[in-house]
């Protein structure tokens, strides 16, 4: 059978991590679950913004799904610039196919695919 005190020690224990836990500096043991309580409204706050920002960053993607390409002409061959505001597995390999394809050269690329995926190349004359 556990003792008063033995309850009374878990007790205090499971507060003392409580309160580590939220950061607190309280010393009682109310004061630690106010802030605790204060300490999970923040936390519920900062889910609720979170899931806001996911939510407009869904649906700013879905206003642009596709990449923008650009190509220019250049003196002796071609400039290509690809963007996208979501990077897409797959992407990089489709773009360098097509390039293939057209029996493209490229001299110089970059690219880019943390959270947007950009591409720049730079080719010569046709083979």
């Amino acid at each position: 059978m556990v003792s008063r005190e033995q309850k009374r020690a878990a007790l205090h224990e499971k507060l003392q991590l409580l309160r580590s836990v939220t950061n607190s500096h309280a010393l009682d043991d109310t004061s630690i679950v106010i802030d605790a309580s204060r300490y999970i409204e923040n936390l519920k706050e900062k889910v609720e913004r979170l899931n806001e920002e996911i939510a407009s960053a869904e649906s700013s993607s879905v206003h642009n799904p596709l990449p923008m390409v650009t190509v220019e002409t250049l003196e002796k061959g071609f400039l290509i610039n690809v963007f996208s505001a979501k990077s897409s597995q797959g992407m990089l390999v489709s773009i360098l196919e097509a390039i293939e394809e057209m029996r493209l050269t490229v001299l110089e690329a970059r690219a880019s695919c943390t959270d947007t995926f950009r591409f720049q190349a730079v080719g010569g004359e046709v083979i």
